[in-house]
């Protein structure tokens, strides 16, 4: 056997060898790995599958909620009076993104205190029995309630599943693995639009057809149900807690899963650790260099809403302003919906291709260049053109930084670093239209789409400045103690 390479198995035939990394390159029988090591080279297993399926349909249901209620809004308006340009229905449509704040800050972090696997599945619970509950509002302050109970689930789901992939997923497909898991959940935004195209006019006996499509998104937990048992926890989170005898024999299932024989583990610097308090994660987050990443996430969060959900929420306004022919909502939405899939299919790629910090400032650039591209847009064509263009962008934005975030911090606060900072982008979401309608209106599109290019430039100048590389690399090497 080359130097580069371990015998796993002491002598037994084996699936696979593991390169070692060159910071524990040994030669013979006694070279070991420690645990991060094993989980950075591991062969792509049916249990790291696994994992990735369950997050992707998880995930799945986030973004059905997300979407739901601007699917579902003109059939609410019927029920429950509400005039589209009142306060109550804004704040319906606000509703969800208040609790996304509320959840990705507070039950966000709630993965680094309890795991990854049990924050997980209690998100799933939480959203999908607050969804089925809000199916049988009597009112439209009932609704409002669930709504923002609903969002305090879905908020904390996508700093666990950041967290989650991570940590699980070997360096080679790490980009490509969580990519895909996130494609799964982009299925779910052109669902729920033509759900609502099919059930919204619809009565079955006396319940309306809004309602059944919040019962579809509760369905969340149905998962719960089927995988709880198999789903695993982290190794890297267990390790991170000091329960080394319990982070081992998580290794072994993944390692077992992809036919590979764990031999033996390499003592670990982290084995006298202690989980840690709320306290000492924030001051962890405030040393180098996790101060400056840290930093740079929280701006990042800050603006880069304005993008990604500026240009979703208001496009469809700027369109229907202008009067041209392509101005039906219903139209536009299905257009613009069919991008959310198809540029997350074509970050799967890019991720493997392309160094993980020059992607999210590529994409994030290229979403300023086709919004005003759309901004300044004369005819319908050329509308749709870069309408299209710009939710594509958006979605290799979105999935290459959900991926890129998650790698910047060690385990025992990567949920901690990630929830609360995601949070700010979603209460900037909810307000955003208070921000740039009033620019639409007053100084036209190219105004407002000036805005969103500049915050967006923002956000790449402190990615480039402050974020570090990843692609490829193992997590210990990223995150040094």
């Amino acid at each position: 056997m080359s130097s580069n390479n371990i015998d796993l198995s002491d002598g037994a035939p084996v699936h696979s060898a593991i390169p070692l990394p060159s910071a524990h390159a040994t030669t013979g029988a006694n070279a070991t790995l420690t645990l991060g090591d094993w989980m950075d080279n591991l062969p792509v297993g049916s249990l790291h599958r696994f994992v990735a399926g369950v997050i992707g349909i998880g995930l799945f249901f986030d973004m059905y909620e997300i979407f739901l209620v601007s699917s579902i809004g003109a059939a609410l308006q019927g029920e429950y009076g509400i005039d589209k340009h009142s306060i109550g229905f804004k704040l319906l449509l606000a509703s969800a993104f208040i609790g996304m704040f509320l959840g990705s800050l507070c039950l966000g972090t709630m993965a680094d205190r309890i795991g990854r696997r049990k924050t997980f599945l209690f998100n799933l619970i939480w959203y999908s029995a607050f969804s089925l509950i809000g199916a049988f509002s009597v009112n439209a302050g009932m609704l409002v309630i669930c709504r923002v109970l609903t969002g305090i689930g879905v908020g904390a789901i996508y700093p666990v599943a950041d967290s989650f992939l991570s940590e699980i997923l070997p360096k080679e497909r790490r980009g490509r693995l969580a990519a895909w898991a996130y494609t799964t959940s982009y299925v779910a935004v052109p669902l729920v639009g033509f759900l609502a195209v099919w059930l919204n006019p619809l009565h079955i006996g006396v319940v309306a057809g809004w309602r059944v499509i919040l019962v579809i998104g509760s369905l969340g937990a149905v998962l719960v149900l089927l995988v709880q048992h198999k789903l695993p926890e982290s190794p890297r989170w267990l390790l991170s807690q000091g329960r080394v005898q319990e982070a081992h024999a998580m290794l072994r299932r993944f390692a077992e899963s992809a036919g590979v024989t764990i031999s033996s583990i390499s003592p670990e610097t982290t084995t006298n650790r202690k989980p840690m308090t709320l306290r000492e994660r924030m001051a962890l987050l405030c040393c180098p260099p996790y101060n400056k990443r840290y930093v740079m996430l929280t701006i990042f969060h800050l603006l880069q809403g304005f993008g990604y959900y500026g240009f979703g929420t208001l496009a469809s306004t700027v369109v229907k302003s202008r009067g041209y022919d392509v101005t039906d909502g219903t139209l536009f939405m299905a257009i613009s919906f069919l991008g959310y899939p198809f540029g997350s299919l074509l970050s799967i790629p890019l991720l493997n291709w392309i160094e993980r910090r020059t992607l999210v400032i590529t994409a994030i650039l290229t979403i300023a260049v086709f919004g005003l591209g759309f901004a300044y847009s004369r005819n319908s064509a050329l509308i749709v053109f870069f309408g299209f263009l710009t939710t594509c962008a958006s979605n290799v934005f979105s999935n290459a930084y959900h991926v890129y975030q998650s790698e910047i911090f060690p385990a025992s606060v990567r949920s901690t670093a990630i929830g609360s900072t995601y949070s700010l982008s979603r209460i900037v979401s909810g307000v955003l239209p208070f921000i740039l309608l009033p620019v639409l209106n007053q100084q036209g599109a190219g105004a407002m789409f000036g805005i969103i290019a500049t915050a967006l430039f923002i956000v790449a100048v402190t990615v480039r400045a402050l974020g570090p590389l990843t692609t490829r690399r193992s997590q210990d090497d990223i995150n040094p103690v």
